[in-house]
């Protein structure tokens, strides 16, 4: 699958070389007029890399910057900043509103794709560092509700037992398939329980309706 980048240039010419040059090495790549327009595209489009001039009409490339570093869903997308702008002054601006790159036009073809490539190998590794955190957080999660779970169900057996005790023979008899049914739901329960505390790779699946569910054996 191809890496996805995101081109946001105002001028026409600077749009379509650009394009080119990416889709010659096998990028996918999709471009926007300004800002407001990138926001549009982003709604179906989710690249790895943005590459943005700083001024543009509408909303330019700082602003549009700014608006996606505040949306998780575009946290880790690196932002490469197109500008004239070679200040240091401005160069801390960009920075503090989350720019992860800055490229002094006329951009040179090799170090734009230095810098690209560059910004996707920061984006699978920070990616990578996500998920891994999100299974750690899952498999506590787990074991620690198969922890809560496990304490009650104890209890429960124990009362369980106490009551078969008390019982008749005759009232055992009346009561078989009931206690049958009690105590083969108690042991899937015990299994669910022990899947839960022993869980090693959080794996989630589809569920319904678009929510996911902790797979177990």
């Amino acid at each position: 699958m191809k890496d996805k980048v995101l081109i946001v240039e105002d001028e026409k010419d600077t749009r379509f070389i650009l394009e080119k040059l990416l889709s010659r090495n096998n990028y996918d790549v999709i471009t926007a007029v300004n800002g407001q327009d990138a926001l549009e595209v982003l709604k179906n489009f989710v690249p790895k890399v943005i590459v943005a001039d700083w001024t543009m009409p509408v909303l330019d490339g700082l602003a549009l910057c700014n608006i996606l570093k505040g949306d998780d869903k575009f946290k880790l997308t690196y932002f490469i900043i197109l500008t004239a702008r070679s200040s240091l002054k401005d160069r801390i601006m960009g920075l503090d509103v989350g720019a992860d790159d800055f490229l002094v036009k006329p951009v040179e073809n090799q170090e734009l794709l230095a810098r690209i490539r560059s910004g996707i190998r920061i984006f699978n590794l920070q990616a990578e560092l996500r998920n891994i955190e999100h299974s750690k957080a899952v498999i506590e999660m787990a074991c620690t509700i198969g922890h809560k779970i496990n304490n009650p169900l104890s209890s429960l057996v124990l009362s369980l037992k106490n009551i078969e005790n008390e019982l008749t023979e005759t009232e055992k008899s009346k009561l078989g398939e009931d206690m049958g049914n009690i105590n083969a739901s108690i042991s899937r329960i015990r299994t669910f329980v022990n899947e839960l505390i022993h869980l090693q790779n959080a794996e989630t699946v589809s569920y319904f309706e678009g929510s996911k569910m902790i797979k177990t054996n």
